[in-house]
């Protein structure tokens, strides 16, 4: 099992917008990790269905706390469980499952061969890039 360490990139912008927040020994299985990419805070989970990145600000709360939720799977998509009022939040849409009009931003992940995670703009409720940030 991989396991966090404090080893984070500098957060450096690269020339094509993907943003160096990590390593991937930084990760850890089945659970999240907060990292800072292009001036926001991000969640980022490795599960079983793959990686993904959503906003770490729980929209209920208005809490950056989204990384330290419960990773799990409801109707077979992978989600996280605020650890705040405990709303559901699938991973591959940013949707909350008990509040469809409620979503946190998608972010596009990418773990490169040198085994640096990168993140890029992240993507607006509709699922575009949001270009503003």
């Amino acid at each position: 099992m991989k396991t966090a360490r404090s080893r984070r990139q500098g957060g450096l912008a690269e020339p094509s917008g993907w943003q160096a927040v990590c390593r991937d020994d930084d990760l850890i299985n089945e659970a999240g990790v907060a990292v800072r990419a292009h001036g926001e805070q991000v969640a980022v989970f490795v599960t079983e269905a793959g990686l993904f990145a959503i906003d770490h600000v729980d929209p209920f709360c208005g809490a950056a706390v989204l990384a330290r939720g419960i990773v799990g799977e409801l109707q077979g998509r992978p989600v996280v469980a605020s650890p705040m009022y405990k709303q559901h939040f699938f991973l591959d849409t940013g949707e909350c499952l008990e509040d469809a009009g409620v979503r946190v931003r998608c972010w596009p992940a990418r773990l490169g061969e040198d085994g640096v995670l990168r993140l890029g703009r992240p993507m607006d409720a509709l699922g575009d890039t949001d270009h503003a940030a």
